[in-house]
């Protein structure tokens, strides 16, 4: 780990060719918001007596907040938004389902000045489906910035599709995966050399994997010397914190040092032991049983949850399945039925665990257990989102299931009893 920070980009020593081409001028920062901080992040969702007008945000933005139904803000981002609209870097690991999302969003959206034919705002994350979302919400709250134009960029979908869109609706934000970002700037139909704001979102993940790492790198060597960096994650291990690090100026902070908050208040979790040969018959029991508004089954493998989805349908229960052996195309409209209510039962690989925001899902099932206890907490916070009411229950059919649970309920500092016969509905699904 030591020689790949080393070879990460030092700003302070390093001159950047395309400094000169950049318009720095615009992206001077207050010197008084640049002073570092770190500050906790709270554990539970708080509602402040101050609402998103405190903010000072522009007019077009409160209107679309408010079109969405938010009023107050979360504890992260009355924490985060005050700050990042004043240009400062931001570096923030707090749990899932605390609207990290809408942080970058909106304070990038309050900081932009479109100007034809530049890409203002970047915004890098590990997977489609992930570009996909941030992509729909920052839809959902430009809704009212009719000059801004975003364009979406990933692997799965033709090269040339994207050089069109670029060609006929140049993007003032840039949403996307790193491979194909590079790709389009190393074919020149993309130019990085006036961005203002760099974003990456679950970002020990787009920095932990080496590959994925040096493509950000060298994206952000072509981006400006001077531009405001914020890195986003709901689990960020201490060895990549300094990496996050290497990229930022005197960030301010905030982070979950004690893991024992980093789960979710008000989600329900439970293990169930059972025979490797029970567990679909014991799921088709569990979904009769329970009430539900959505679910999101878990498995360990593109053929379990190809075969489990098959299996449900043919049981009659209205399930589909995300997995990475799907083109591009049909996980994108498959992840859009789920989200549009048009099926209520979702199949899915880990490739569906960080990051998806379906808010009527109240239940997740892992069919498999969880490899470890990073990923039981991305995979459980598909339920319970933004402090609502949720039900987590994990499947343990070995030492292996029940040796991840064990380090879970150590990590967590939390008691993970056996699902009862009779489980309390007012615990797990919220009542109008």
């Amino acid at each position: 780990m030591a020689n790949d920070q080393e070879e990460l980009l030092d700003y302070e020593l390093e001159t950047e060719e395309n400094d000169t081409e950049a318009h720095t001028e615009d992206v001077e920062m207050d010197a008084t918001a640049k002073k570092s901080a770190v500050r906790p992040a709270q554990g539970y969702v708080s509602i402040h007596s101050s609402g998103f007008k405190d903010f000072l945000l522009k007019p077009e933005l409160l209107k679309a907040i408010f079109d969405a139904g938010f009023e107050h803000p979360s504890e992260v981002q009355h924490e985060c938004i005050p700050q990042a609209n004043l240009g400062m870097d931001v570096l923030c690991q707090a749990k899932s389902g605390m609207g990290k999302t809408a942080v970058f969003v909106l304070s990038t959206l309050q900081q932009l000045d479109p100007v034809d034919g530049q890409t203002s705002v970047l915004v890098i994350c590990h997977t489609r489906e992930l570009a996909f979302q941030i992509a729909k919400e920052f839809e959902r709250f430009k809704k009212y910035m009719k000059t801004v134009k975003l364009g979406v960029f990933f692997g799965g979908m033709p090269i040339l599709t994207d050089k069109d869109v670029i060609k006929k609706a140049y993007p003032h934000i840039v949403v996307g995966t790193p491979g194909r970002i590079l790709a389009l700037v190393r074919d020149k139909a993309l130019s990085l050399g006036q961005v203002k704001h760099f974003v990456l979102d679950e970002c020990d993940k787009v920095l932990g994997q080496l590959d994925m790492r040096k493509d950000v790198q060298e994206i952000f060597k072509l981006t400006p010397r001077e531009k405001q960096v914020m890195m986003f994650s709901a689990t960020l291990p201490k060895d990549i914190r300094p990496v996050c690090r290497k990229f930022m100026q005197d960030p301010l902070e905030v982070m979950v040092d004690d893991d024992t908050k980093l789960t979710l208040h008000g989600l329900q979790q439970h293990y169930l032991k059972l025979k490797e040969s029970e567990k679909s018959k014991r799921l088709f029991e569990l979904l009769d049983l329970l009430e539900f508004n959505q679910v999101i089954i878990f498995t360990k493998s593109v053929q379990r949850c190809m075969g489990l989805s098959q299996l449900l349908v043919e049981q009659n229960f209205p399930a589909i399945a995300i997995h990475s052996a799907m083109t591009q195309e049909e996980r994108l409209s498959k992840y859009q039925q789920f989200k549009n209510f048009e099926k209520r039962l979702l199949v899915a690989t880990d490739l569906f665990g960080r990051g998806m925001d379906i808010e009527r899902v109240n239940i997740v099932v892992n069919y498999d257990a969880p490899i470890d206890s990073d990923t039981y907490l991305h995979r459980v916070a598909r339920a319970g989102r933004f402090g609502t009411k949720g039900l987590a229950i994990t499947f343990v059919s070995d030492d292996a299931d029940s040796k991840v649970m064990n380090q879970v309920q150590d990590r967590f500092d939390i008691s993970v009893p056996e699902l009862p016969d009779e489980l309390d509905l007012s615990l797990y699904i919220e009542r109008k």
